[in-house]
């Protein structure tokens, strides 16, 4: 049975940092065997945007993955770290392997989700040496160069943060391959139910083949 070991005492370890708001960021949360071997295996998506699992075709070491970060060793450090309650908190995890014109524009995160799990699975790389596509953790809403934390997304770096109002964050324009996966801890509110149908049917919609 294939596995995906997670350096969870690495994010046991880190402190949270609290500028520009409460975060932790873990590189190599993956060792680097394993993501050579997960980026050999990543489902092609030509196409930007988020994909639910789902509708994506897996070989089992990215399942594996994916099962874990769903799972509840996780879950149960970042409610320790943070000091939120998530134990009955649903999840909702999605893919991206390219990104636009227009992704990465300065953004809280929906009201919706309680915390933003965020795992980078590229590999280091001329890409980011221009610092494109490099998330950023900002002061304020309205200058991606006002940050206090840049994070290469790459080489199985972590970053998790709890939302809330001053959670700004985005990054500097890439087109082109851009892996990550998301993961969020959603709230008990009508919004976040509505999300969580949305994922569910966008894993519908994107699972039908094209037609004509």
């Amino acid at each position: 049975m294939i596995s995906v070991p997670l350096n969870y005492e690495a994010l046991k370890r880190v402190p949270v940092a609290e500028k520009p708001f409460p975060h932790a960021v873990v590189p190599q949360f993956i060792g680097n065997d394993d993501l050579a071997a997960l980026v050999k295996e990543l489902p092609p998506m030509a196409s930007g945007g988020s994909f639910p699992p789902e509708a994506l075709s897996l070989t089992p070491r990215v399942k594996a993955l994916i099962d874990a970060l769903e799972g509840p060793e996780l879950k149960k450090i970042v409610a320790e770290k943070f000091g939120i309650d998530v134990a009955d908190a649903p999840s909702m995890l999605t893919m991206r392997g390219r990104t636009r014109e227009k992704d990465g524009r300065i953004h809280c995160d929906s009201t919706a989700k309680l915390v933003t799990i965020l795992l980078y699975l590229n590999p280091r790389s001329a890409d980011w040496t221009s610092h494109e596509g490099c998330l950023r953790l900002l002061r304020g809403p309205d200058d991606i160069e006002d940050y206090d934390v840049e994070v290469t997304p790459a080489e199985g770096a972590l970053v998790i943060f709890p939302n809330s109002p001053t959670a700004w964050h985005g990054h500097r324009q890439f087109v082109g391959t851009r892996y990550s996966i998301q993961l969020n801890y959603m709230a008990a509110s009508k919004k976040a139910q509505y999300e969580l149908r949305r994922h569910r049917l966008s894993s519908l919609v994107k699972r039908l083949p094209l037609v004509g």
